[in-house]
């Protein structure tokens, strides 16, 4: 008789992981270059999960990682742990250096086909897999669907970055007027999409 043992994967989201990747962050802020590594073998395999889910080519899954952790490195300063977490937040990272490769890579890739993702998941989601399974989040997708390509680029970018209407205007090379435009309509119609 055979016996199998089924290992399971140890959770990344445990009570105290979302301190320790705060704490890492902070570190690599500092320049820690421990911490980044610490910080890499923590949260690397989910956020690579991710980027190919998103790119469906392990070679360009494999840049865009590097990519997101050169900008963690650069912006661990930027971060701050009462705005959300340290997870999420570097999901936001990867997934906009993923948008900005597949635009790159084909610019006649419409929009309209990027979904978010969804990494594997295991018996303690963390909070990037609560968000993405929540009926808030997947309304909310549904909604960002129906705007247009330029209205949604410009809300991610302000959302997930942060950026500034000028800096919008300066990163999508569009006149200032039209990017505040684009955002002013978007988020309008956002909000008469998730209207109960």
């Amino acid at each position: 008789m055979t016996v199998r043992v089924r290992l399971r994967r140890a959770p990344l989201k445990t009570p105290e992981s979302e301190d320790v990747l705060a704490q890492l962050l902070a570190r690599c802020a500092l320049r820690d270059e421990g911490a980044l590594e610490r910080l890499y073998r923590l949260t690397a395999p989910r956020l690579f999960a991710l980027a190919l889910r998103m790119l469906r080519r392990r070679d360009w899954a494999e840049d865009v990682l590097q990519d997101c952790f050169l900008a963690v490195w650069r912006h661990a300063a930027d971060y701050r742990p009462e705005r959300g977490e340290a997870l999420a937040w570097m999901a936001a990272i990867l997934r906009n250096r993923a948008l900005d490769w597949l635009r790159r890579v084909d610019p006649e890739t419409p929009l309209e086909e990027e979904t978010f993702p969804q990494p594997p998941m295991d018996e303690h989601p963390g909070p990037l897999e609560r968000m993405l399974s929540s009926a808030a989040a997947r309304a909310l997708q549904e909604c960002l669907a129906r705007l247009q390509p330029c209205q949604r680029q410009a809300i991610a970018f302000a959302y997930y970055q942060g950026l500034t209407h000028e800096e919008l205007a300066q990163r999508l090379g569009e006149p200032l007027g039209t990017v505040k435009t684009w955002i002013r309509r978007g988020l309008e119609q956002l909000r008469r999409c998730l209207a109960p």
